[in-house]
């Protein structure tokens, strides 16, 4: 799949995620087999530009190219600057949100809120192309089906993008109102890459490598982006694309495996947010990673307690060094549970 002037290695992309697909995530999940990742949603008001929050999500040191970069707003020309400044910043290509359907985002009319004014969504389209076409940097688009059932406009919205030279467009099968209830469904993405000559990206509860295959060979689309079944699985990519070309199953992760995966994505985690923050956020990532480990719920519990991340390393290597040394199996992959994603 390309966008853009870049060939992705792969079509089985991350999907953004606030508070979830920081830097160090990303780069976990492209080591672990994603062909892309798009960063967290990064605000386009100038004036939060410089906050510790929106720094760290403009941070790609290090990180492999193509660098993306999610911005979220309403207002046409600040977002025109507000993608000139991530592509001075190392992005490589620019992702607009029109899919994020959290009421605090609704609220200041960007996110989803947009797929009420077509007319708005083309200003946008359309200035921010112009502000990155000269600069050789493509835009691409992230979207839901409608507002709500009874106002599916994906179709227009998806034209209105290809229009304005839009370089690919990820839809996640829900509408706004659904926010992740449900299920996704994908007749509408079917319909929307039979009428595009872009590339389309399909989203929504792809969580298995069948699941991405029937879903990919369902839509016509040109790749899946995973989101919430991600979180604490990073090795999902690489045993979806692995069936993808071979049709074969990877065999899961060992809990020796899993365990080496955490730690390691524990250390850039603490480098990356330092100490105060680092050991606070990490434990949603712990959390998820522990699901369905025997003894989980304990642990979690005693973990969350923990307030420095040296302790906080120690004690998850040490309750994993006692499911190896149990011989504790890997849990198997079941139900996603309703993690917020972008």
């Amino acid at each position: 799949m390309r966008i853009g002037p870049w060939t992705l290695p792969n079509n089985v992309l991350v999907a953004p995620m606030a508070g979830v697909t920081d830097r160090p995530y990303r780069q976990l999940c492209k080591r672990l087999g994603a062909g892309y990742a798009v960063s967290e949603m990064a605000a386009s008001n100038p004036r939060l530009w410089e906050s510790v929050k929106t720094s760290r999500r403009l941070n790609h040191d290090g990180e492999i190219d193509p660098v993306s970069v999610q911005i979220a707003g309403a207002d046409p020309a600040m977002m025109a600057e507000a993608a000139a400044f991530n592509v001075s910043r190392g992005a490589r290509i620019i992702d607009i949100n029109m899919g994020c359907p959290v009421k605090k985002v609704c609220n200041l009319a960007s996110g989803s809120a947009l797929l009420r004014h077509e007319d708005l969504i083309a200003r946008i389209l359309d200035a921010v192309v112009a502000a990155c076409a000269p600069l050789g940097v493509p835009v691409t688009l992230k979207t839901r089906t409608g507002w709500d059932r009874t106002s599916r406009n994906a179709l227009r919205v998806a034209l209105l993008a290809q229009e304005a030279g839009i370089a690919a467009l990820t839809l996640h099968g829900r509408t706004r109102a659904d926010l992740y209830t449900g299920e996704a469904e994908y007749d509408t993405i079917r319909e929307v890459k039979a009428a595009l000559r872009i590339p389309v990206v399909a989203n929504g509860d792809i969580d298995s490598p069948e699941k991405a295959k029937a879903v990919l060979d369902y839509t016509g689309a040109d790749a899946v982006m995973i989101g919430r079944a991600a979180q604490g699985r990073p090795w999902i990519f690489r045993e979806v694309d692995h069936f993808l070309r071979t049709g074969a199953k990877l065999s899961p992760p060992t809990t020796a495996e899993m365990r080496d995966l955490l730690l390691e994505h524990l250390d850039d985690h603490y480098r990356f947010y330092g100490e105060h923050t680092g050991v606070r956020t990490a434990r949603k990532h712990i959390g998820w990673y522990l699901d369905g480990l025997p003894g989980a719920e304990e642990f979690r519990a005693r973990m969350n307690l923990i307030d420095n991340t040296a302790e906080q390393s120690r004690a998850v290597a040490s309750w994993f060094d006692g499911l190896v040394r149990g011989q504790a199996p890997a849990p198997a992959a079941g139900p996603v549970p309703a993690r917020l994603a972008a």
